[in-house]
């Protein structure tokens, strides 16, 4: 007797997607090349993905908030802000150069289908400028942190250190003196946003 056939879902679709994409790339990766890899129809993924481009759009999606929900568990942490903060932000430096030096064609594939989808990668900013905020707020409150308004400071901490997250740079992650760079960053970053002491 046969196994009763595994139902399909968006989740699948976008793992067989991944896969595509690795082994095809994405210029010539297809919807077919998907629906094939999971031995359904073409049709069968336009049920869930109404075109190509929400498809890729949706696999680039889940490919960033994995990078996002993996963060989130450091802004709930109970520890102190600062010590959040430099774990937050060695944690998405760490996280970027594994996924451009585990997986160097997957990481440019991606790029490109960023680059294609500037909606997702502007929530996916978002998200990440919002868990800065809140480390930053919660600093405020504890006095470690001097910031009028923690959102616009959040968006500043995350522009400052692109160098150590945005993709443009991947090239320079793995060159001598890299993690040294970082950690001098780190450091005058968290000194900027020391508390001040108003006496002085």
């Amino acid at each position: 007797m046969a196994p009763p056939p595994v139902t399909l879902t968006a989740e699948r679709i976008l793992v067989a997607t991944e896969e595509v994409l690795r082994r095809h790339g994405p210029a010539k990766a297809t919807v077919v090349d998907v629906a094939r890899a999971l031995g359904v129809s073409h049709g069968s993924v336009y049920r869930h993905f109404r075109t190509k481009a929400a498809l890729r759009e949706a696999v680039t999606k889940r490919w960033l908030d994995r990078t996002s929900d993996a963060l989130s568990a450091i802004v709930a942490e109970d520890g102190d802000p600062e010590s959040r903060l430099r774990d937050w932000l060695t944690a998405l430096f760490a996280a970027k150069r594994r996924k451009a030096g585990d997986d160097p064609e997957l990481f440019a594939t991606y790029s490109v289908l960023a680059g294609e989808n500037t909606e997702a990668v502007g929530a996916h900013i978002a998200d990440l400028t919002g868990q800065l905020a809140q480390i930053i707020e919660a600093g405020v409150g504890a006095g470690n942190f001097t910031a009028a308004d923690p959102a616009a400071t959040a968006r500043a901490v995350f522009q400052a250190t692109g160098r150590f997250h945005d993709p443009c740079y991947a090239r320079e992650w793995e060159e001598p003196g890299a993690e040294d760079d970082f950690a001098a960053m780190l450091e005058l970053l968290l000194r900027g946003l020391g508390a001040q002491d108003d006496s002085a």
